[in-house]
């Protein structure tokens, strides 16, 4: 296990602990073995193996499904989900109004950095779920915009 050069009295001693178990421990001191009770017992000290699970967004209903649609494809209701967990700062649209791909729909305090949220489709908002003042965690559905 361990070696050990010691020096008593001028006499080099050199040892090795062998094994320990509970509180007796069998050592070499020069070649000559022995065992050694020791005043309380010894614990050997494990380090916890972490064991972390893959990661998965929250904001994603089912990674198995697509994320986009093709341009081509119908069109149906999405929704706007929170990206960080924070504080909405601002609205820029109201219920019915009608948005553009990309357009500014509120402003998102999060780690005291201020987020814009962008429409991810066109179309008309069908309902506003969270208000400015509101706190919103990861995933929680702010907008619904729908055809």
């Amino acid at each position: 296990m361990k070696k050990y050069k010691f020096s008593i009295n001028g006499n080099q001693y050199e040892t090795e602990i062998l094994n320990i178990e509970d509180n007796i421990a069998e050592i070499e001191v020069n070649g000559t073995f022995y065992k050694v009770e020791l005043d309380k017992s010894l614990k050997a000290v494990k380090t916890p193996k972490l064991i972390r699970q893959v990661a998965v967004p929250s904001t994603d209903s089912d990674p198995s499904v697509a994320k986009t649609s093709s341009p081509s494809g119908p069109k149906g209701a999405g929704s706007i989900k929170s990206p960080l967990p924070g504080v909405i700062l601002e609205m820029y649209v109201r219920e019915g109004d009608t948005v553009k791909m990309g357009q500014k729909l509120l402003m998102l305090e999060a780690m005291k950095m201020e987020n814009n949220i962008e429409a991810d489709k066109a179309g008309k908002v069908m309902s506003i779920l969270k208000q400015k003042g509101d706190s919103v965690m990861e995933g929680d559905v702010l907008i619904i915009i729908g055809e």
